[in-house]
């Protein structure tokens, strides 16, 4: 990870930390401790915000399209050698998990991964890179300048790294966002998990948050 990353990630994680659940009981009124009511742990969070895109055939997609929708939102890119695939095979399998057991309320939720790397992802290439994972989804690319306005919406780092002899790489944050209806953010999905646990993780945090 690059100075610049780790700036980034530095940022980010002063942003978050006053937002994260406290542990505290109250008494009631007979004296017995109550545990209260679990908050999001990004609830307030200065993250998200109105973009616009487009799918994978190069149709204009805008943030506000998902409105009454809980959203799990992911930036990466298609060339990405491992992380990205790994982080969305994660995300993907705990939504097909979750999906399984509650397809109600899965029903409720659009999975959208962004590329940070408009140069070579074209929205066919987005699409077919997704389609990989899941017909569920959704792929989204657009101008150098519509993706830099949704990453900064969405407090996402990324910056074209180094060369290699199969192309340069992108340092990029890590993230996959669970938003709420109205578009707030909630939670991030614990993809960090990797596959082992076939996304038991990612599964039960949707479970938490999505009703």
């Amino acid at each position: 990870m690059n100075r610049h990353a780790m700036t980034y990630h530095r940022t980010l994680a002063a942003l978050l930390l006053p937002l994260l659940p406290l542990a505290l009981t109250a008494c009631g009124s007979g004296g017995a401790p109550t545990a209260p009511a679990q908050r999001p742990p990004l609830e307030g969070a200065a993250i998200g915000g109105p973009f616009t895109l487009v799918d994978k055939d190069g149709k204009t997609v805008r943030w506000q399209d998902f409105a009454g929708k809980y959203r799990i939102v992911y930036f990466g890119y298609t060339f990405c050698p491992d992380a990205c695939p790994f982080d969305v095979q994660a995300m993907m399998m705990g939504f097909n998990r979750f999906a399984q057991a509650h397809p109600g309320e899965a029903a409720k939720v659009q999975p959208i991964f962004i590329s940070i790397d408009p140069r070579r992802d074209t929205p066919a290439v987005v699409g077919q890179w997704t389609a990989a994972f899941s017909p569920r989804l959704l792929g989204l690319t657009g101008t150098p300048e519509q993706v830099a306005g949704a990453a900064k919406a969405f407090a996402v780092y990324y910056a074209k790294g180094k060369d290699t002899t199969g192309g340069y790489l992108m340092d990029h944050s890590r993230i996959a966002y669970l938003m709420d209806p109205e578009g707030k953010p909630l939670a991030m999905l614990p993809v960090d998990k990797g596959v082992a646990d076939k996304g038991a993780a990612v599964a039960a945090e949707l479970e938490k948050w999505v009703k």
